[in-house]
């Protein structure tokens, strides 16, 4: 993949991005809140822009989102979905360490 082709996929997914989490504080503001990981007062923001702004903003070369799961434990949890017995069991638990993660950044 070249410079050109990454820089569009970082553009397509700034947009992506954008238009679903305007999507998610419109229908529910505070699961979008926990599932974006995001605070209300940049939840108010997306909110409020204009389709222009959204086209403005995805297009430039940085990628508006970030993984959010930098723990070694969550990591492991989600890597090891379908090694272990219980999946439901270990798909809990990891979501049960990143709402207190996003809790703690709150």
């Amino acid at each position: 993949m070249n410079a050109d082709q990454i820089l569009t996929e970082i553009r397509e997914a700034n947009l992506s991005y954008l238009m679903l989490a305007q999507s998610l504080i419109r229908a529910d503001r505070e699961q979008a809140l926990f599932r974006l990981g995001i605070s209300e007062d940049t939840a108010t923001m997306l909110a409020t822009l204009t389709p222009a702004q959204i086209m403005k903003i995805a297009s430039g070369n940085n990628l508006l989102c970030r993984m959010r799961v930098e723990d070694d434990m969550v990591w492991g949890l989600l890597t090891n979905h379908g090694k272990n017995s219980n999946d439901s069991v270990t798909r809990l638990h990891a979501n049960i360490l990143m709402a207190g993660r996003h809790q703690e950044a709150c």
